[in-house]
Formats: structure tokens, C-alpha cells, sequence
């Protein structure tokens, strides 16, 4: 632990995994000093605003550390399409960027490698996860999919309702779940799910 007379700010905001400039002021750490202890390779800069305490266990998956904090970082932000079809294993695309909803009333944060998406119906199908340490929100398995026809391309989509008809021990599918879903988000499912379970 940092010695210090900031010593109580880093107890505070080593309680979470990110903090914005404005909750380090809170915490008794001022601007000056976040960059004082970025340059010293204690703190982390996410993006504009958005740290992190740098030695602080996230105890995710490496893979999914960045995606976690990006998440973290975009308040209402959701994990949705490309990253929520890699979570669930879905697609065998490679997740070049981050995909995160946010409501659609809601200006588009910027973050670094990351996309961005303005959705109506946000709160619809919304989970938690647990990413390490972290609660993260993500879509389940039936709004990704669904969504994937609404977003993507639709190759990626048809693959990712191939797969999830599949299941898996731990996942099965739930086609009722599933068209209920696409009705509400006015996608017409019915001709694919005939084509891929007859």
C-alpha cells in the first residue's frame, strides 16, 4: 500500500476495479496526483477519465480482463454482439474490439478499441456475470443471438443460432425463450430454426 497522505484515498479506490478522475477527487485524490502516480506505473489510464489501481488482482481470465474493464468503464454500458457471441462461444470470429451497448437516449463514450452501440430495449435480456473479482452486465445467450440478426451480418448471425441450437451440457437452448424474445424485438426467427432443427 501506497504510504503516503493518500494512503486513505488508495484504500478507497483499490475497492474498485475502475474509478473515474471525478471519484478520485471524492477519495481525496486530486487530479495532479492521479498522473503523478500514472507516470510512476501505480495507477493505470484506462481511457480519458477512467483508471485503474495497477497492481490491483482482477483475477479474470487474461482474455477477458480488458473486455471487464472496458465494460466497467461505460456507465450502462453492456456487453453485447461480437463480445457476447465470443463469451458464450457462439462464433469463431476473433474480437478485435470491444462490443458494448449503452442506452439509446445516451451520448457514445469513447474507448479504445472498443465499438460502441446505442440500443432501444437496453435493459431487455440483461445479465450479470461474474468476470474474477468483477460483476459485469452482458445479454444472454438468446438476446446475443437474436441481436446478431438485428447488428451483423448474416453469416455471423446464422452461425450463431446454428451453435446455439447446438447447446452444450451446460447451455441448453431454450427456443421458446428465443422467439419470445425475437417477437419483442421484431425478428422473424421461425424460417431459420425450421431450417436448422428439421
Amino acid at each position: 500500500m501506497i504510504k503516503s497522505k493518500y494512503s486513505e484515498a488508495f484504500r478507497a479506490l483499490s475497492k474498485k476495479e475502475v474509478f473515474s478522475s471525478a471519484e478520485g477527487r471524492e477519495a481525496g485524490m486530486p487530479p495532479r496526483m492521479l498522473s503523478y502516480f500514472c507516470s510512476k506505473g501505480i495507477i493505470e489510464k484506462i481511457c480519458h477519465g477512467i483508471y485503474k489501481i495497477k497492481n490491483l488482482d482482477f483475477g479474470a481470465a487474461f482474455e477477458w480482463e480488458e473486455l471487464a474493464l472496458t465494460a466497467l468503464s461505460i456507465p450502462k454500458g453492456v456487453i453485447c454482439l461480437i463480445s457476447a457471441l465470443c463469451y458464450y462461444d457462439l462464433t469463431d470470429e476473433i474480437m478485435r474490439e470491444f462490443w458494448i451497448a449503452i442506452p439509446h437516449e445516451k451520448a457514445a463514450p469513447s474507448r479504445e478499441n472498443s465499438r460502441i452501440i446505442r440500443m432501444r430495449n437496453s435493459s431487455f435480456g440483461q445479465i450479470t456475470i461474474k468476470m474474477g473479482s468483477s460483476h459485469v452486465k452482458i445479454f444472454d445467450r438468446e438476446r446475443t443471438v437474436v441481436d446478431a440478426f438485428r447488428f451483423l451480418d448474416k453469416e455471423t448471425a446464422l452461425k450463431a443460432l446454428k451453435n446455439y441450437l447446438k447447446g452444450s451440457q451446460e447451455s441448453k437452448p431454450d427456443i421458446d425463450k428465443l422467439l419470445e424474445y425475437a417477437k419483442k424485438l421484431r425478428v422473424d426467427l421461425i424460417p431459420y430454426i425450421s431450417a436448422f432443427i428439421l
